[in-house]
């Protein structure tokens, strides 16, 4: 059974897509932690990150930095953070989260709640940061 972020890169299901390329996806979390909350999966549906090949994971892992560097040029924040947890969604896949303060990255904390035109200024943001 497909993932649903599988379904995101087969275009069935909607995105604001930040960045992609022929292997790796981009796109804002519709329930972000903080604003430019960008989730990095793999096209190739793998539900832990840890079964990924060496060399596509490193690949992996350098297309999720190009994302965090976009996003720290879009977004003002101090840093931005990494994590993998895993559980939600049975494809593999890294959340950038810019923050300020380590409190951001509170998974436990209410999401928050942006509209689609919300969502769509804040990936024209990432996506168009130089």
């Amino acid at each position: 059974m497909s993932s649903i972020f599988s379904k995101i890169v087969s275009k069935e299901i909607p995105a604001h897509i930040v960045a992609e390329d022929n292997q790796f996806l981009a796109f804002l979390d519709i329930n972000p932690l903080v604003e430019g909350h960008v989730l990095v999966i793999p096209k190739k549906e793998t539900d832990y990150i840890f079964d990924i090949e060496d060399d596509e994971l490193s690949e992996f892992m350098i297309f999720a930095k190009q994302v965090a560097i976009k996003i720290k040029k879009g977004i003002s924040c101090r840093r931005i953070g990494v994590t993998v947890i895993g559980l939600e969604v049975a494809h593999a896949h890294i959340h950038l989260l810019p923050m300020n303060s380590v409190e951001e990255m509170n998974f436990s904390k209410e999401k928050l709640k942006l509209t689609n035109d919300e969502l769509f200024i804040i990936a024209e943001k990432i996506r168009n940061a130089n």
